[in-house]
This record gives C-alpha cells, sequence and structure tokens, in this order.
C-alpha cells in the first residue's frame, strides 16, 4: 500500500515535537503524556470527520518526527465475513509475513486531508492540556498555601459570597467565612487566610478564604509578633467569636521572656495593628500554663478568680469569683465564659462566692437530714 508522505505528516510536525518537549521541561507535562492524548484525540476526530463509529481505529503519531499514521485493526481470519473487522490472510501478509490466523494486523488509512485535521487536533489538545496543568499548578501551590494569609481585592460582594482578585486567581468568602460587623466593598483591599482549595468547574481551583476563622487570628499574630514567627514564643491556643473577641493562649518556654507582654507590644502597639486589621475586634492574650487551674483563671480574664475545683477525669472546672465579678466572669451571652472554656478545652461552671457558700450549705443540711433519718432508723429498730 502506498503511503502518501503529506497525509501522514502534521503541519509543522518536527517543531510540533519540540514544542512537546519545551512543555515537559517548562511546565512538566510529559511528552509521552502528550503524545497519548493527542492520539486518542485524533481518534475521536478521525471518527467525527470521517463518520467513523468503528472502535478498531488506531491512530499513532511519531515521538520524533511527529508522523501521523491511522490503522484500521483487523483479526486475520480464513473467510472474511465482516471486511470492516476482518482481512484474509493473503492480505495480511501483504503488511505483515508474521502474521497469522487469529493474529490483528494494522491496515493503515489514508483518509483525504487529515493531516490539517490532526494539526488543528494537536493545537486544540495542547492548548487543554498547558490550561489543566496551570490548574494543577495553581492547585498544589494554594493547597500548600493553607492557614496562610494572602491579600487582594474585592471583585463581588453582593450580600452573598465575596469573591476576591488574588492575581494569580480568584477567591471566594463563603457567608459562614465573612465576620457579620464588617461591610465588604468592590475594589477594596482585603486579607484574609486560605481555608480549603476545592476542584471547581473543569477542575480549576476554587479557593476558600476566610476572615472569620481562627487561624487567621493566629496567622496575624505571627506576622506582627516576630517572637511567635521565629518560634520563640508559642501560640498554644485559639478561641474566637468572629467581630467581638478574641481569646490567644501564647507560651515561651525561655522564662526571661514575657510572652504576653511580648505580643502586647510597647504601648499595645503590636496588638493594636491586629485589632485594627479586625475592625475593633477586642484580643485577651493570656499566658498558657501546664497546670489547669492556673490556666482557666487566665483564660477567664478580666475576670478575678477566687478559686478552681478540678475534676481531671471529666475535664469539669468549678471556678468560684467574687460576687462583683460574676457577670465580667460569664460575660454578655456567656461570651467569656464559652470563650475560655474553647480555648482552654476544659467544661467550666462559674459561681459567685455567696452561690458557693449556698451551695455548701445545702449539702450540709442534706448530709445532716441523712444523718437524721438514719438515726430514727436505728432507734427504731
Amino acid at each position: 500500500m502506498k503511503k502518501d508522505s503529506k497525509q501522514n505528516k502534521l503541519i509543522d510536525s518536527k517543531e510540533l515535537i519540540l514544542a512537546l518537549e519545551d512543555l515537559e521541561k517548562e511546565k512538566g507535562i510529559k511528552k509521552d503524556y502528550m503524545l497519548e492524548s493527542i492520539e486518542t484525540a485524533l481518534v475521536t476526530a478521525y471518527k467525527r470527520n470521517y463518520d467513523s463509529n468503528s472502535d478498531n481505529v488506531k491512530v499513532t503519531m511519531n515521538a520524533e518526527t511527529g508522523e501521523v499514521h491511522v490503522y484500521a485493526e483487523k483479526t486475520v481470519v480464513e473467510t472474511v465475513e465482516d471486511d470492516k473487522l476482518e482481512i484474509n490472510l493473503d492480505e495480511a501478509h501483504k503488511i505483515s509475513k508474521k502474521l497469522n490466523i487469529g493474529d490483528i494486523a494494522q491496515e493503515e488509512i489514508i483518509p483525504r486531508d487529515f493531516g490539517r485535521i490532526a494539526a488543528q487536533t494537536a493545537k486544540q489538545v495542547i492548548i487543554q492540556k498547558i490550561r489543566e496543568a496551570s490548574r494543577n499548578v495553581l492547585f498544589d501551590e494554594f493547597s500548600a498555601r493553607k492557614g496562610e494569609i494572602v491579600s487582594g481585592i474585592i471583585q463581588k460582594a453582593d450580600g452573598g459570597i465575596v469573591v476576591v482578585d488574588l492575581g494569580k486567581l480568584e477567591a471566594v468568602i463563603p457567608l459562614k467565612e465573612q465576620i457579620s460587623t464588617e461591610t465588604y466593598k468592590v475594589n477594596d483591599k482585603i486579607r484574609a487566610c486560605i481555608v480549603n482549595v476545592e476542584r471547581g468547574i473543569k477542575g480549576a481551583p476554587q479557593v476558600i478564604i476566610s476572615r472569620a476563622n481562627g487561624d487567621f487570628v493566629r496567622k496575624l499574630f505571627e506576622l506582627e509578633i516576630p517572637e511567635i514567627y521565629e518560634g520563640v514564643i508559642e501560640i498554644k491556643s485559639v478561641s474566637r467569636d468572629p467581630g467581638s473577641r478574641s481569646k490567644v493562649a501564647v507560651y515561651s518556654p525561655n522564662e526571661n521572656i514575657d510572652p504576653v507582654g511580648s505580643c502586647v507590644g510597647q504601648k499595645g502597639i503590636r496588638i493594636q495593628n491586629i485589632i485594627n486589621e479586625l475592625n475593633g475586634e477586642k484580643i485577651d492574650v493570656i499566658e498558657w500554663n501546664a497546670d489547669p487551674s492556673i490556666y482557666i483563671s487566665a483564660a477567664l480574664l478580666p475576670a478575678q478568680v477566687l478559686a478552681v475545683d478540678i475534676n481531671e477525669e471529666e475535664k469539669f472546672a468549678q471556678v468560684i469569683v467574687p460576687d462583683d465579678q460574676l457577670s465580667l466572669a460569664i460575660g454578655k451571652s456567656g461570651q467569656n465564659v464559652r470563650l475560655a472554656a474553647k480555648l482552654t478545652n476544659w467544661k467550666i461552671d462559674i459561681k459567685s462566692e455567696s452561690q458557693f457558700r449556698q451551695l455548701i450549705a445545702e449539702q450540709q443540711e442534706n448530709v445532716e437530714e441523712v444523718s437524721e433519718e438514719n438515726v430514727e432508723a436505728s432507734e427504731e429498730e
């Protein structure tokens, strides 16, 4: 069978192969993977352009020259019943003397004008794969940056999700990751923390960012306080009521370093920078302590604590505060004690000194009543 070289070669086939090799070097897209993808696309292009529904069509591209060949794969038989799927032994030997009955022969087809179709198809595949590779690179890049703070320009803010242009791609702030007390306006610059990266439409990375997440506060501390970034001071825990109040527990193994003072900064300048970024959200910085009673007392600041009774097994703490400190310890709508419990990971029950004394008195009365009943029962016996 004669071969028409013009039909078998892609337009600028050698340049195409060089382009694939460059793609492998620059973007990490394997040449073999690209060739396989192009071959698969060429089979589809052949079937579409030549009204072929046959599954025995195979298209190959030479990895060195870029030449394209189209084959019909046929089973070698003694008597042909379907010439689209079968070939007799004599015809098969014209292709290869080594073929026997039952083997698969590849009979070359030379479709008219397939070189042009192949060139267009290859170009489309390359563009598609470059896009996919770019999306994968961005997905991997931003996945590795989870927890980091990013800056961008608000592109859309209509009361639902907020869309932010990060430069390389757009990110979204879902409603639950927004601070209810903040107003977001188009063209405003905004900072937020990457909380997740998902696959969106056609595999494009969908970056989810947050201003309400506790990690946002944690990362702001790292940015503003060099000792935290350097690891001299450690953030042990963060609890947050976004837009209202945060509690941050810090610790330093170095006794010469005051972790709370370092975070607050001279005249409060360091903590003020963080408060400004959070649009006035109050921040309590407390020192972490391995002793849960000391830690829980600190977590309930600004309230003063008289005593803490610890139940290690249930991780339950009974806290006693002065009468005039009860409302402060609990906080508005229970905010202070709720944040303290989340920060320390302990269940906390707060009672005033008067309430505690009354509780003790009631318990004592109950004990006495039980004792009297026991005495009476003994006398009756």
